[in-house]
């Protein structure tokens, strides 16, 4: 498996950057977007029942259009963490550290996925919790959809932001590495 990412990447690096690239972009300009312009959007809207129902259709397409972006993110990120060889630079196959700068970059790497895998939990839940409110919705429960969509706007999304940004951060940290 090694192998078939070193080739895959040692064949198309630029394309694979560029995917991950382009899907943190995605993900993180879409929920940046949905929190700073779309929600002060919906709160104009007079009818509450009206703004809860615009609010978790919203949630609902962004969930479905960055998804596919999280999966190519987290795909690129092993492929190029496999095939940059951080590992190999930083361990001997005994895991005797052989470069303390390196042993860094590639904590630095990890640090990176741990923000990526958690990020993906946390957009996970939210997903949950707009479909919970949605079925609130449905049954009428006004006041139970808004407590849920309230906590994703107020604290899952602004989370899901400043991760983020530390990730495209730590990206740019070690593209100059």
């Amino acid at each position: 498996m090694k192998d078939a990412m070193m080739t895959l990447f040692g064949n198309f690096s630029t394309q694979i950057v560029f995917l991950h690239i382009f899907s943190a972009v995605v993900w993180v300009g879409g929920m940046i977007a949905m929190r700073l312009a779309a929600h002060n959007s919906f709160l104009e809207i007079e009818s509450p029942l009206h703004r809860l129902e615009r609010i978790s259709h919203a949630l609902k397409r962004l969930f479905v259009i960055v998804t596919p972006f999280v999966f190519t993110l987290i795909i690129t990120a092993v492929i190029m963490s496999v095939s940059l060889g951080f590992r190999a630079a930083a361990v001997d196959e005994n895991g005797t550290i052989l470069s303390e700068y390196a042993m860094q970059i590639y904590n630095l790497v990890h640090v990176k996925e741990v923000i990526w895998m958690l990020m993906t939990v946390n957009l996970g839940a939210m997903a949950y919790r707009r479909s919970q409110a949605d079925k609130m919705l449905q049954k009428g429960d006004s006041l139970g959809a808004a407590k849920a969509l309230s906590l994703i706007g107020e604290y899952m999304v602004p989370l899901n932001i400043m991760l983020g940004i530390i990730a495209i951060y730590l990206g740019v940290t070690l593209r100059n590495a």
